[in-house]
């Protein structure tokens, strides 16, 4: 059975890193290898790492920085380290459902998937909102107008993407940036419609600032794709139309 290696960065979220370890320890697929990147953390995530892995201390890999480098390089560091067949990711702050490996293993498989992505549900303020709906399937042209895959979702299969291919770049919205890079070298992300990861929205997180994130991705348009304006412009506006529809529907 193959193993899954499993990238977490961890900065200043000692609040809740301890139910993302969590989630990873009760999954019913037990072949995994987690890496974690502590990234120079302000609070006590350190030691809230440290105890909630002691008791999986020899299917942890566990990094840390000796100076703050932020979530695209904290990744890449995690990347770097990986020597498994499939790779898959999950922030400090969301958590996976007990089958999630096991279910997006078996969706892979089973139709010889290279790229996937689960569906989820939104976590804020102790309310969880599941997103209902999602695309089956997502080309480099098509995932320029949505916002459907989500991290701490994705699964990659290294034997056909190469680690070139997966390391991210240094700017802003780094993973949205990564899967468009993939899906342009000719691969397609095949989604399982399943809600499998919950993702947490925190106050001062990223994700709850919707003027940042719409920046953010005007930016990845122009300055990442090089797109003409009117390609940025209808690529754009699908977004928003699709990002308001997932939160909605």
């Amino acid at each position: 059975m193959d193993y899954i290696d499993i990238i977490m960065p961890a900065y200043n979220c000692a609040k809740y890193i301890g139910q993302a370890i969590e989630s990873v320890k009760r999954q019913s697929y037990k072949n995994w290898k987690l890496i974690i990147i502590e990234d120079k953390s302000e609070d006590n995530t350190k030691d809230e790492i440290k105890k909630y892995i002691k008791d999986i201390e020899e299917k942890v890999t566990f990094i840390e920085l000796e100076k703050h480098l932020g979530v695209s390089l904290c990744r890449n560091t995690g990347i770097n380290k990986f020597n498994n067949r499939y790779i898959a990711f999950l922030d400090a702050d969301d958590i996976w459902k007990e089958d999630k490996l096991e279910k997006q293993m078996s969706f892979m498989k089973d139709k010889k998937y290279v790229f996937t992505y689960t569906r989820y549900e939104y976590l804020k303020k102790g309310q969880a909102k599941e997103v209902k709906v999602m695309p089956k399937s997502l080309n480099y042209k098509e995932a320029l107008k949505n916002t459907y895959i989500l991290t701490s979702t994705v699964m990659l299969d290294t034997n056909a993407i190469n680690k070139e291919q997966i390391l991210m770049p240094q700017i802003e919205s780094e993973d949205t940036a990564t899967w468009w890079k993939i899906l342009k070298n000719g691969f397609v992300a095949y989604g399982l419609n399943e809600n499998l990861t919950t993702y947490r929205i925190t106050k001062n997180g990223l994700s709850n600032n919707k003027i940042i994130n719409l920046k953010r991705t005007w930016n990845i348009y122009r300055k990442q794709e090089k797109l003409s304006i009117c390609k940025t412009l209808y690529n754009y506006i699908n977004y928003i139309i699709n990002a308001i529809i997932k939160r909605i529907i």
